[in-house]
């Protein structure tokens, strides 16, 4: 048996329809049809659903949701603008969509009601991102700005457009001098790394809400990979290169050479637009505007295998690992949900545990709450009438003995 997980590559193109590629061999298992996506515009909501930005002829926007076992949209989730970049929670209950206006709307899946509308930047948002763990949502704007919110206290507020947004926001960081193209959140929380196309990458600390450094390329960027280790980072260069440089900085003896960013042997013929991590960060796959997907060798940085022939120009690709689904995928590769457990381990399934599993705690202990308040009233109510019946018990008690006293007096007389 392979050691690896499963592994599923999905690519989304404004011209033509979604594909699924066994990284592997190398081939095409599946078409997914009837969606033109933006940049941005592809994640996949838990293991059983795709969902794909829309934009119509009309300029409408809209989110199709597609399951593993067909190729046509199963549902079609209208939005009152044109949306690109989605984001969702791991166990598939939420959608995330960011509009041109620069609101980000909150989905319940599967049935596509919006429950919140936030608005997180001044301008059109252009990436959104979801920590491994499940609890942070980041966005990202043509503003320049990143903004981190606490998913539970999103889904979990009065349904309907917030306010004020700075009750749930817990951070907000600008410095990019132009759009904010992908943001990554290193597997420690500790450290966020963004990419804009003013050609540079940011490395943020999240705990202490500061930039720490910033890595300039020699053109835009509009992709980013964190290996799994949290060492090294992949930037998706306009100019159809990939670069890739160390994460950390362990001394100010060692800045420049831990600054020092490399550039693969160009591959792509036109911008790459997007990047993740295949093999447990062993490989990286990488897709451009050009249509054309490679696979590399993420240590040597050499290209390995290309998947497809389809030259489709690519908005974005995704990696679905363990797909929750016993069925056949396209030609066969239906994997099963149980056995990636076991592969995964402890932390797969504590990452995979629901938001909305949270919700249900918490409505649960309200009404525990509830409850024991009920009991504490009923209790108090009974001590009241114990009290009661005891006092006209001894009421009774008295006045009886009293009657009988005089009762006596008169027969001995």
């Amino acid at each position: 048996m392979a050691s690896f997980l499963p592994e599923i590559v999905l690519t989304s193109s404004p011209d033509g329809p979604i594909i699924a590629y066994d990284p592997h061999s190398g081939a095409i298992i599946a078409h997914f049809t009837g969606s033109r996506s933006p940049p941005k515009g592809l994640t996949l909501a838990g293991k059983s659903l795709i969902a794909a930005s829309h934009i119509s002829a009309a300029g409408a926007g809209s989110v199709n949701l597609y399951n593993w076992w067909s190729s046509a949209v199963f549902n079609h989730l209208p939005l009152p603008e044109p949306v690109a970049p989605l984001a969702a929670t791991l166990d598939g209950a939420y959608l995330f969509a960011g509009g041109i206006s620069g609101h980000v709307y909150a989905i319940s899946l599967p049935s596509g009601r919006t429950i919140q509308t936030i608005p997180a930047h001044s301008k059109s948002v252009s990436c959104l991102e979801i920590n491994d763990d499940g609890s942070l949502l980041v966005s990202g704007g043509d503003d320049g700005s990143i903004v981190v919110a606490p998913i539970f206290q999103l889904v979990a507020a009065s349904p309907g457009r917030i306010k004020n947004p700075g009750n749930f926001v817990s951070q907000c960081f600008v410095g990019h001098a132009s759009s904010v193209t992908a943001v990554r959140i290193a597997s420690c929380n500790s450290t966020m790394v963004s990419c804009s196309a003013d050609g540079t990458c940011k490395f943020w600390s999240l705990p202490r809400g500061l930039q720490l450094h910033t890595v300039a390329l020699p053109c835009p960027v509009a992709g980013l990979a964190i290996d799994p280790t949290g060492s090294h980072f992949y930037a998706a260069g306009s100019d159809g290169s990939i670069y890739f440089a160390a994460m950390k900085l362990p001394s100010r003896k060692q800045t420049k050479q831990s600054l020092q960013v490399m550039k693969w042997p160009e591959k792509h013929g036109g911008p790459v637009v997007s990047l993740a991590m295949l093999n447990q960060g062993q490989k990286l796959v990488s897709g451009s505007e050009d249509g054309s997907v490679w696979i590399w060798e993420a240590e040597k940085g050499q290209v390995m295998t290309g998947l497809g022939n389809e030259m489709v120009g690519i908005s974005h690709l995704v990696v679905a690992r363990g797909v929750a689904n016993s069925r056949a995928i396209g030609t066969g590769l239906g994997i099963d949900m149980e056995e990636w457990r076991e592969k995964s381990g402890l932390g797969a399934r504590e990452m995979s545990r629901p938001v909305r599993k949270m919700e249900e705690m918490k409505e649960k202990l309200g009404v525990a709450v509830k409850d024991r308040s009920r009991a504490i009233d009923i209790l108090e109510s009974a001590i009241g009438a114990y009290e009661r019946l005891l006092e006209l018990i001894l009421k009774e008690a008295k006045g009886g003995g009293t009657g009988n006293n005089k009762s006596g007096r008169k027969e001995s007389m």
